[in-house]
């Protein structure tokens, strides 16, 4: 635990996260379900391999995606997965980076999506998993992630539970990981890199506990930088939220003024990540770089799989 005001660090277990919490906190998970969005196959003519990691389906069986190797897969050129069953053209690229990918076959294409397709891990993951589930959070229930909002990973239903018995609510938000998230940081400057934009929803139970808190001066614990980027973004100066579904890209960096976020929990990012920015802005880059410098002593683990810390 790192104590923003003061700078102090404690060494505690993931089981004790119940313990730090009070009575009158609001605590807000992100229910986002990471979908089956990497495709495996092969470059048509040629034969060589094509692989497709699937971001947001723009309407019936045109996604946004990133596909790879990206240089030999230009504008036009087909790519064929499974027994070829399923096809897709590539496209131009998008404003954020990707491509757009067509698919279509003589099959219903989104049964052989789903078929075909598996949970992407992150690339520094070289072990496949031994479930799906591993890499859903166990509140997981909207799917379209590209990724997991993995400060979710260390709950149990147990500790979920524990959870809901300590504060007074636990509400939830929907922010669909994407390359808003996961796209490292390569400007010269922060303040250059631009944060593409990713879509989230908030319930109306959630707007109403999360600004009635916030107008009586209590606590909102955030579990993630993806929640906490959701509610920033849905938030007003005094820190009332507003309900709906939205796009965000929201870049948090130090200087930025918190608006509903009173404590967050996250996982050890890496530099040059949008992710260390956001928890620099929130707990000063002084109080974090201490605090990994004490983590990379004591061995923490970083990244998706990792360790957490939880900021107050």
């Amino acid at each position: 635990m790192l104590h923003r005001d003061t700078g102090r660090v404690e060494h505690r277990r993931f089981r004790d996260f119940p313990d730090a919490l009070s009575r009158n906190d609001v605590v807000v998970l992100n229910d986002t379900r990471v979908i089956r969005g990497r495709l495996k196959g092969r470059r048509e003519p040629g034969g060589g391999r094509a692989e497709v990691l699937l971001l947001s389906e723009l309407e019936d069986g045109l996604w946004e995606a990133l596909v790879t190797p990206g240089r030999r897969l230009q504008p036009g050129r087909e790519m064929v997965f499974g027994e070829g069953e399923l096809r897709a053209e590539v496209g131009e690229r998008t404003p954020s980076g990707g491509r757009l990918v067509r698919f279509f076959g003589e099959q219903d294409v989104s049964a052989a999506l789903s078929r075909l397709a598996e949970v992407p891990i992150p690339p520094y993951v070289h072990r496949p998993l031994h479930d799906e589930s591993d890499y859903q959070t166990v509140y997981a229930r909207v799917p379209g992630a590209s990724a997991a909002p993995t400060a979710g990973l260390h709950f149990t239903p147990e500790i979920v539970e524990a959870v809901r018995r300590r504060a007074q609510a636990v509400v939830r938000v929907t922010l669909h990981v994407g390359l808003g998230t996961f796209r490292p940081i390569r400007t010269e400057t922060v303040e250059d890199h631009t944060m593409h934009a990713e879509r989230y929803s908030i319930p109306e139970e959630t707007a109403e506990m999360v600004t009635r808190a916030a107008h009586e001066g209590r606590r909102v614990v955030v579990v993630g930088t993806s929640t906490a980027r959701a509610l920033e973004s849905a938030a007003d100066e005094s820190g009332a939220l507003r309900a709906g579904a939205g796009e965000t890209n929201l870049f948090i960096t130090p200087g930025y003024r918190f608006r509903s976020v009173g404590a967050l929990l996250t996982n050890f990012h890496m530099p040059r990540s949008t992710l260390l920015a956001l928890v620099s802005a929130f707990a000063t880059r002084e109080h974090v770089m201490r605090a990994y410098r004490q983590a990379v002593e004591m061995k923490y683990r970083f990244l998706s799989f990792g360790d957490a810390m939880l900021i107050l």
